[in-house]
């Protein structure tokens, strides 16, 4: 079963003449246990498709379906349930809240939850990300490298669905980016997960084991075990082609 499909997915912003078509019937699936990226020009609807696939923003019409949960059917109590329970974000903000340590931002879905941790899976993330020596320290004690690590081990401990990155190295000198990239790697090479990831870079995007593209708000191409030439070439080629 995927992990994540969106069908016949349409966002209009506005209405008559200032209508505004931001996703044109977009069908698209994404595999369980891979690392996907999607790609596009700016306007072309990237963002507004993680959105609409998060559970963020919700579609003019068409479906979206994480799992076996249909989000577009969800009222919005059960989709900020579905959301805080079994979906994980990382974005370019670290959001870390400074009173608490490393371990209770990490733990804080779980605690607004009202749900205990699972001794094993926090012990393997926190692993996976490398922190086990950095979780009594606040993050102002943390670099920002160690203060990534949260966050991705943040966005991993309800051992979610599906987690989607929103340019997450957007903000990021290249050391720093190649890091988040490395962990959102690992955290499918070593925890099983699946990652959705926006991006414009196309370094970042060859981190992962698809690319989809998405042109004028519509699904474009994909590209399987994507190289920076063959996403180059395929940019290159969509753009002949509108």
């Amino acid at each position: 079963m995927p992990a994540l499909q969106a069908a016949g997915l349409s966002k209009v912003y506005g209405h008559g003449d200032t209508a505004v078509t931001a996703l044109d019937r977009v069908d698209v699936t994404f595999a369980e246990g891979r690392f996907h990226a999607i790609m596009g020009a700016s306007g072309s609807g990237k963002s507004t498709l993680l959105h609409c696939l998060a559970g963020l923003d919700r579609p003019t019409s068409g479906a979206v379906r994480i799992g076996d949960a249909d989000l577009t059917a969800l009222d919005d109590e059960r989709l900020t349930r579905l959301r805080r329970d079994h979906v994980g974000f990382v974005f370019q903000r670290f959001n870390l809240l400074p009173v608490l340590t490393a371990r209770e931002n990490i733990l804080l879905p779980l605690t607004i939850a009202g749900r205990r941790a699972d001794h094993t899976w926090f012990e393997r993330v926190v692993a996976a990300v490398g922190l086990s020596d950095r979780l009594a320290h606040r993050p102002s004690e943390l670099s920002g490298g160690q203060q990534q690590r949260v966050v991705v081990a943040r966005a991993l401990i309800t051992r979610p669905w599906v987690v989607f990155a929103d340019e997450p190295t957007g903000n990021l000198d290249s050391r720093s980016g190649a890091e988040v990239l490395g962990l959102l790697r690992d955290a499918v090479a070593l925890l099983g997960q699946t990652v959705v990831m926006v991006t414009h870079d196309l370094h970042a995007a060859a981190h992962c084991d698809r690319v989809a593209f998405l042109q004028d708000g519509r699904y474009a191409a994909a590209v399987e075990d994507p190289t920076a030439e063959a996403i180059v070439a395929t940019l290159a080629r969509l753009d002949r082609a509108r």
